[in-house]
């Protein structure tokens, strides 16, 4: 074995070796998923991929429970927040990489020490605000707060906005062009790289959000996809049956992962700011 191959190996085993940690517990959510639940827990033979999968059993667990209302819910949420969180965030970091006025650092500051704030500092007392303004039970305490800006994505985004050429800005100033018209035909066609890998974070959030949900939502017909996964896991005759517990949990797992695997060339990009490609 030569020096090369040697350090080769030294690098690349540590990481198939972690690798198939990582992957192990969900290759075996999906052979659990498509086993019987007796055969699940045989362990005197288990069954690492069954013979004979029954892939009847996501179609069981899909229709046991009004998932394709929760899934609806979910998505209104998620459309509703992407909308708001890349509308009002790209507003708001062009303001603060382009634009001019008195007070624009200190703001600025005050919007970074925002993010220092934990949310579960800031939980009851804005519980109690939309519990005064009648919003407990509505998704408008998912939706309206999106459109106010979230501190990071702000901060992402300005980032980006200050390393685009400030020749482009003054050219499109002297044809005419007002600050909104630059805003939104120059600065995001060029923001497309953040603004995915904003829209992956957003997403995901939204999709796997338990706490939020649970504290808001008190009707089973508005309840989202993560709080309908936990009432399946508590619900009557299939609280024991892991099997389905497995498929609807590989169900709820996949959106995300796709969408990942999909968008992970932009939400690397998303991260190397400042580089514009001309």
């Amino acid at each position: 074995m030569t020096v090369s191959q040697a350090h080769n190996l030294g690098v690349y085993a540590p990481l198939v070796v972690g690798g198939v940690a990582i992957l192990f517990p969900a290759f075996w959510m999906v052979s659990a998923s498509l086993q019987n639940v007796d055969a699940l827990f045989d362990f005197r033979n288990p069954t690492w991929w069954p013979d004979k999968p029954l892939w009847s059993n996501y179609t069981q667990a899909w229709t046991s429970l009004p998932f394709n209302t929760f899934l609806s819910n979910t998505l209104i949420i998620a459309a509703c927040r992407l909308v708001g969180e890349l509308w009002s965030c790209s507003l708001v970091a062009f303001g603060f990489a382009r634009l001019t006025g008195p007070g624009k650092k200190t703001l600025f500051a005050i919007l970074l020490g925002s993010m220092m704030l934990p949310g579960i500092v800031a939980m009851i007392p804005v519980y109690v605000l939309f519990s005064y303004i009648g919003w407990v039970n509505t998704f408008k305490p998912f939706i309206v707060p999106s459109f106010f800006a979230a501190p990071f994505f702000v901060f992402l985004l300005r980032q980006f906005f200050l390393g685009v050429p400030n020749g482009l800005h003054e050219a499109a100033t002297i044809d005419g062009a007002s600050n909104f018209q630059v805003y939104h035909q120059i600065f995001l066609p060029l923001a497309k790289a953040p603004l995915i890998a904003i829209f992956i974070f957003v997403f995901q959030h939204v999709w796997n959000d338990f706490m939020g949900p649970l504290i808001y939502l008190q009707e089973t017909h508005k309840f989202t996809m993560a709080l309908g996964l936990q009432l399946f896991r508590s619900y009557g005759e299939y609280a024991t049956r892991w099997d389905l517990i497995m498929a609807a949990s590989v169900l709820m797992t996949l959106p995300p992962m796709i969408l990942v695997f999909i968008g992970q060339k932009y939400f690397v990009e998303g991260f190397t700011l400042g580089a514009i490609k001309g």
